[in-house]
């Protein structure tokens, strides 16, 4: 039988962990045994999340407040965390958003920027920071969540899915570059998932549709299916919906 605590030693760089998936598998992890490193933006849903995965077990949990999408700003919160930095094994990274006027007539420069900016250039800047970490030591484990949206249309958006799709296709192109330096780089595509996101549609979510939708816990337990697996195994892309849709 598997020890529950089965990742003691680990030590996961979870972004967007304050709310939804993010913080499904922070608990998980936790669970699970391994140190956390969180990183939100929102002070207090941190603070509530530190305190509650604080008491769940024998793993450390040390939080940063910074925004992913602002690179500048990314740098210098990271600054002072060099020592926790440099064991970190795993990135999970969740940070994404939607918008309400997200048709492509409704889309502006500005929103589409601000996409991109939140959805995209969020990854990249955390995979600028966690990758030559991996590389240095020997090996580790990048994941991304994207979405179905960005393998096939559906009402999401232009600018959701546009930015969606590069997330993808980033993450491949990181395990094409890094493989043989030991880094593995995953890709989890949800389908609709109750959480926060899905009160920014332009008509809200009806209980039906809820009840229909996947559950962040459902999320939390493929990236602990795609972390407990061991170096040799890579999983490049993992799609997962629901079964009522």
């Amino acid at each position: 039988m598997t020890n529950i605590q089965d990742m003691t030693g680990r030590t996961i760089l979870i972004a967007g962990a304050t709310s939804g998936m993010g913080h499904s598998t922070a608990v998980a992890a936790a669970a699970a045994g391994a140190n956390l490193i969180l990183l939100g933006r929102n002070a207090d849903r941190m603070s509530d999340v530190v305190a509650q995965i604080a008491e769940m077990g024998p793993g450390r949990v040390d939080a940063i407040l910074a925004d992913a999408a602002d690179a500048p700003a990314l740098s210098q919160a990271l600054a002072g965390h060099a020592d926790l930095l440099a064991g970190v094994d795993t990135l999970v990274n969740f940070i994404g958003i939607n918008i309400a006027r997200r048709s492509f007539d409704e889309l502006s420069q500005d929103s589409w920027s601000g996409m991109i900016d939140a959805n995209l250039n969020a990854a990249f800047n955390l995979a600028k920071v966690v990758v030559p970490v991996l590389r240095d030591r020997g090996g580790g484990l990048l994941i991304n969540i994207s979405s179905t949206a960005a393998r096939r249309p559906d009402p999401s958006g232009a600018a959701y899915q546009a930015t969606k799709a590069g997330v993808m296709a980033m993450t491949h192109a990181i395990m094409e570059e890094e493989w043989q330096n030991g880094i593995r780089a995953t890709v989890i595509l949800p389908g609709m998932t109750d959480t926060p996101l899905l009160e920014k549609r332009p008509s809200p979510p009806t209980p039906d549709m809820r009840a229909r939708a996947l559950q962040p816990q459902d999320v939390a337990d493929a990236c602990m299916f795609v972390m407990r697996l061991p170096p040799r195994a890579h999983v490049p892309e993992l799609t997962i919906q629901p079964s009522k849709r």
